[in-house]
């Protein structure tokens, strides 16, 4: 593990640092392609990569071997693309109107999700006089995106002048509960909608997907949560290396006595002669309210408990079993990290472990390793 507090910590910003393991993020995705069976494993590096950098987190992946990536929107793919400019990207949320010449400038993949999209597309390769590239997306039962599988069939039957199918996706709902009926049921719809397309590749699974086993891998997986360290599968023996310890300063370190309240609404009450350390940390940092109460922290290997509630930009904690010395103003606690994982940090908010990625704040300072 490459994880160690900054040797400086004076140098270290106001809040704190979140310390991303490219090695382990890299071994994850090699983890990934053996439990593949045999298909292409892409990366998901949409919303910046998860909060951690699409730039360097892309570029470890480039380097571990990965040639293809999925973003979200256009915006997102035209930066990637300046970065991984021999990359594969694809844009998971369709084709916007007015956004084709910057598909094309930028040779982005579009998912196309409905009949409109693919309309659109064959129309702008068509006039520019070449034959362009798309991915379709069907829906299987998630009911998000993705075009009927009525529509598919139309599609099939008359496939457009300027456009080659080169992948046919779709989404699980259920895949982190492995026992979940709906599984079995989108694989075989799924499997329908593959024998309308047999030129192009079928892509189903994503993290959790691909664990399901060798009938949900097809030719692709799309894997996100499982590259940054989270869990991909309910219930399961985590099998990923963590990738990212956020450690947060201690603002001031204070010394209360019993019966005294903490926080706002005075939802905590010592109930001993309590010390309590104040860290730049809060909702407006990507730790809601939700885990006033819940929420844990790790002091020199000592798991210690929030107090009180969770302000916007301020969490204390109860550090009275924690060692002296180490809780001073200016030193760093842990709240993701060896002693606290991803999903375990994730629990106690009552979020899940995507949330609290994406969600962490700017002024953590981003530290590769």
């Amino acid at each position: 593990m490459a994880f160690s507090y900054p040797q400086n910590i004076a140098a270290a910003p106001p809040a704190g640092v979140i310390e991303i393991d490219l090695a382990a993020l890299a071994g994850n995705w090699r983890l990934m392609r053996a439990q593949a069976h045999g298909a292409k494993v892409a990366a998901a590096v949409k919303a910046d990569a998860y909060g951690l950098g699409a730039g360097r987190v892309g570029k470890a992946l480039w380097d571990a071997g990965c040639t293809r990536f999925f973003v979200a929107t256009m915006d997102e793919g035209v930066t990637l693309r300046r970065m991984l400019p021999q990359a594969e990207i694809a844009v998971l949320n369709g084709l916007m109107a007015g956004d084709e010449a910057a598909v094309r400038d930028s040779r982005l993949t579009p998912v196309l999700n409905d009949l409109e999209q693919v309309r659109r597309w064959n129309g702008a390769c068509g006039r520019a006089g070449e034959r362009g590239e798309a991915m379709i997306h069907v829906d299987t039962g998630m009911n998000r995106l993705g075009m009927t599988l009525a529509d598919a069939g139309k599609l099939a039957a008359a496939p457009p002048d300027n456009v080659r199918i080169s992948v046919v996706m779709s989404h699980l709902a259920c895949a982190r509960q492995p026992q979940h009926p709906l599984n079995a049921r989108q694989l075989q719809r799924f499997r329908q909608i593959r024998a309308l397309f047999p030129g192009a590749q079928a892509s189903l699974a994503n993290s959790a997907g691909l664990l399901l086993g060798e009938d949900y891998c097809f030719d692709l997986a799309r894997v996100g949560i499982a590259l940054y360290g989270g869990n991909p599968v309910e219930g399961w023996p985590n099998p990923m290396q963590p990738v990212v310890r956020l450690c947060a300063r201690i603002l001031q370190e204070r010394l209360v006595d019993t019966g005294e309240t903490v926080g706002y609404d005075a939802t905590f009450t010592t109930t001993r002669p309590t010390r309590l350390a104040v860290i730049a940390a809060g909702y407006a940092d990507g730790w809601p309210t939700s885990a006033s109460g819940r929420g844990k922290a790790s002091v020199a290997g000592v798991i210690v408990p929030f107090a009180g509630r969770v302000s916007m930009d301020l969490i204390a904690l109860d550090v009275t079993d924690a060692p002296l010395g180490m809780t001073a103003p200016g030193a760093l606690v842990e709240l993701i990290g060896p002693d606290l994982s991803l999903d375990a940090a994730a629990d106690a908010a009552g979020l899940i472990s995507y949330e609290v990625l994406t969600s962490l704040s700017r002024r953590f300072e981003r530290r590769y390793l």
